[in-house]
């Protein structure tokens, strides 16, 4: 490799890194919100997120939704079997969080919102990464 060609791959591979530890804060997350809303008992559940107690079925909804988008969101990117499948989870991390912060400030949940802002951005970001680096790019 040529000192030019090195130049050009470096900020690649920080594009690449920074999109692995945004999806697998993502992951991270998800799952754990998954498990919380589908593993523990309701009960447990609200304790932590009072809301729970309030939209049980939505609880069990998002539940299901977490738990797709944080294996969406490494899986296939990882195994790489449909890529793409981590960037339209990204997409539906990202309306996720925008319908998650109207329901929290409806409810007057203002102290959850820096995560679901955090949550958003994250998912942006891989979300534009990932349509613009296209690591994963077929034929690869």
């Amino acid at each position: 490799m040529t000192t030019e060609s090195l130049a050009l791959a470096r900020p690649r591979n920080l594009l690449g890194a920074g999109l692995w530890l945004a999806q697998g804060g993502l992951a991270f997350f998800l799952l754990w919100g998954a498990y919380m809303k589908l593993g523990m008992p309701l009960d447990e559940a609200a304790k932590m997120a009072p809301w729970v107690a309030a939209h049980p079925g939505l609880a069990r909804f998002t539940g299901v939704v977490d738990l797709l988008g944080g294996l969406g969101i490494v899986l296939p990117a990882l195994l790489r079997i449909w890529p793409v499948l981590s960037v339209w989870a990204a997409a539906g991390i990202t309306a996720l969080q925008v319908l998650a912060m109207g329901f929290h400030i409806v409810r007057g949940e203002a102290m959850v919102l820096p995560m679901n802002l955090v949550l958003l951005a994250l998912a942006v970001f891989v979300l534009w990464g990932r349509t613009r680096a296209r690591p994963f790019a077929a034929g690869r």
